[in-house]
């Protein structure tokens, strides 16, 4: 159902993206760091939805299929406008790219493979990619403008969430290509 809580928070994710870019577009240090939170919340919601799902015997195909939508959406548009406002430093557009390629890519093969019966489930590797991947969007959303309004500004918080999102872009390259060699053992070629 949709007013259960697992999809609730999953919803709720989907309702804060165009939140979270208007502040990220804004661009001043107050609302970079708002930003950040609102963004950080919205990373909570993930962890916890899947959570509540399975101890409350909540699982339902929608909040599996959503949840999984709310993520790329979220990611997706963090990307896009940290991109479009260049807010993407020491080259980070590439690993910004090859996330966004490899989201494009798995969600395609997963919708491939549905019909086949098969699935690509998620790896523990891709956990950890996920994990770098959103600490890196939320130290390029707070930007070094939030260092210097908490009081520390000499936090490199941008360089931090470039390195962060360079070692996400690595690792998923990575997991990429372990999902497309296991979803390639499922196509007739």
């Amino acid at each position: 159902m949709l007013t259960d809580l697992p999809n609730v928070l999953t919803l709720s994710r989907i309702v804060a993206i165009p939140i979270v870019v208007g502040f990220a577009a804004w661009g001043t240090p107050q609302t970079d760091a708002l930003a950040c939170l609102l963004f950080i919340l919205a990373g909570i919601t993930d962890y916890f939805d899947g959570k509540l799902a399975r101890s409350r015997h909540q699982l339902s195909d929608f909040g599996r299929m959503f949840d999984s939508i709310a993520d790329k959406l979220l990611v997706g548009a963090c990307l896009m406008v940290l991109a479009g406002f260049l807010r993407l430093p020491y080259q980070s557009l590439w690993p910004a790219i090859i996330i966004l390629c490899r989201e494009i890519l798995v969600s395609g093969m997963r919708e491939y493979l549905a019909e086949r019966r098969a699935s690509l489930p998620v790896t523990r590797l891709a956990k950890w990619k996920t994990g770098f991947q959103m600490t890196a969007i939320g130290f390029l959303l707070a930007g070094d403008g939030t260092s210097a309004l908490l009081g520390i500004p000499w936090l490199p918080v941008a360089l931090i969430g470039a390195v962060l999102l360079w070692v996400a872009g690595v690792l998923t390259m990575i997991t990429g290509w372990d999902y497309l060699t296991k979803g390639l053992q499922h196509v007739d070629l």
